[in-house]
Order: C-alpha cells, then sequence, then structure tokens
C-alpha cells in the first residue's frame, strides 16, 4: 500500500466514488451518476469508482487516493433533488445528513475510520436529496434530472483540484 508522501514524483491520485443501494431507487444516485461519468472521456488518471454498499470494503480505496470526491443521497431537509457539496471536515456538525444510507457500515465512517489509519484524503462530498427510497431500480424525475447539474459540479471540481495540484508543484 502506497502511503502519502512517499513517492514524491508521482501525481496525487483523484479518486470518484459513487455509492448507494440501486436497488432503492434515490438511495442510488451515486451509482448512477458513477455510470454517466464512466461514458465521457476523463483523465484516464482520475478513478472512478462504483463503490455501491461496500462500506468497510472501501477503506482501501479511501486511504489509497489523495483527493476523494463522493457522491451519495443523503437528507439535509431540502427539496427532492437538491444538491449538497462540503467538505468532509464539516460532516461531524452534521451527522444525520446521511441517515437515508443502508450501508453495511455508513461512508461517513469508514472516511473518518481512515484517521485512525493516518491516511485520510482530502473529500469533497455531493450529496443529492431523494424522494423516494423504495424498491425500484429507477430514479424519481426530480433526482434523475439532477444527473448532468451533478457531473457538472464533478468536473469542476476536478479541475479545481487539478489546479490546485499544479500550483503546488
Amino acid at each position: 500500500m502506497k502511503k502519502k508522501g512517499d513517492d514524491k514524483m508521482s501525481s496525487p491520485k483523484i479518486t470518484i466514488l459513487g455509492v448507494g443501494n440501486e436497488l432503492l431507487s434515490d438511495e442510488g444516485v451515486g451509482i448512477h451518476v458513477i455510470r454517466e461519468i464512466q461514458k465521457r472521456e476523463i483523465n484516464p488518471e482520475i478513478e472512478v469508482i462504483e463503490g455501491g454498499t461496500e462500506g468497510f470494503g472501501l477503506l482501501n480505496i479511501i486511504i489509497e487516493t489523495d483527493y476523494l470526491i463522493l457522491v451519495d443521497s443523503l437528507k439535509g431537509g431540502g427539496k427532492p433533488g437538491s444538491i449538497y457539496r462540503f467538505n468532509i471536515k464539516d460532516a461531524p456538525s452534521c451527522p444525520d445528513l446521511f441517515k437515508t444510507s443502508v450501508h453495511q457500515i455508513g461512508i461517513l465512517e469508514v472516511i473518518h475510520l481512515s484517521e485512525l489509519i493516518g491516511n485520510t484524503p482530502e473529500t469533497i462530498v455531493f450529496g443529492i436529496e431523494p424522494n423516494k427510497i423504495n424498491t425500484s431500480m429507477q430514479l424519481s424525475e426530480e433526482v434523475q434530472s439532477k444527473i448532468p447539474r451533478i457531473i457538472e459540479l464533478i468536473l469542476e471540481e476536478i479541475k479545481n483540484l487539478t489546479n490546485k495540484i499544479k500550483a503546488s508543484r
């Protein structure tokens, strides 16, 4: 396993990780977003990963990246389809956001577990307010219609990260 800072010559690793359960309608929005991103041409050095409901199984992915962009459904109290963006460092002050998660262990807990190991990536979370969480592989219209905007925001985030990395060299 690569420890951060071991190889000064290598470029920092950026990972886009979508999580959720696609069998529960809007709970699976992270997976739907990742599948749409995978259809696009983006920098091949950026990892795009469908994390599903792996929970703890995602720990190695998380600790082996430098910058993590996480996509998941979350309840923030807004209208269905609302898009939230926040730094994971702010998450302890808003733990109820991930109440809709049915992952075996919540992704938020996995990221915080990476702190104990000492390899927590800089993490930006894009959360989408669900409309319905029921047995269905279809997203609600409110959530489905936001996927292009979510992807646009993720691509902007990648651009900002790339510029930050270049400026730090």
